[in-house]
């Protein structure tokens, strides 16, 4: 079984890093100062950072057990954004404030919703 690290799965890991970083950064920011104004944002954004931070570490691992937690975090990374992002555009009074995957992850340049395509494309790719 090819490794899930090597070659472009090194990018698709340091990418899933830095959002597992700057997700888990903002909501706790958000959390601890703001929490009343948005409270479900924010814990979709705390929920974001946990998946990203899931899909970084069982990338990097590589083995079966890994391999299954990362297809479920890039499973469920992709429908969060997909429903997070849906909702936001035809219900935006729902969000008060963006979520990680808020209108598909525009604030991070859409990269939210293409990055489960890539996870799920390079796990099926080193299948």
């Amino acid at each position: 079984m090819p490794e899930t690290r090597q070659g472009p799965g090194r990018m698709l890991i340091t990418v899933y890093g830095v959002f597992a970083i700057a997700a888990t950064s903002r909501s706790a920011v958000q959390i601890a100062t703001r929490f009343s104004d948005a409270p479900v944002a924010y814990v979709l954004s705390a929920f974001a950072a946990v998946v990203y931070v899931l899909a970084t570490v069982a990338l990097a691992l590589g083995g079966r057990t890994s391999r299954r937690i990362a297809l479920v975090a890039c499973s469920v990374e992709l429908a969060g954004v997909v429903l997070v992002g849906l909702t936001s555009l035809l219900v935006p009074q729902a969000f008060p404030d963006a979520t990680v995957w808020s209108f598909f992850g525009i604030g991070y340049g859409f990269v939210p919703l293409v990055l489960p395509v890539l996870g799920l494309w390079w796990l099926r790719r080193t299948a």
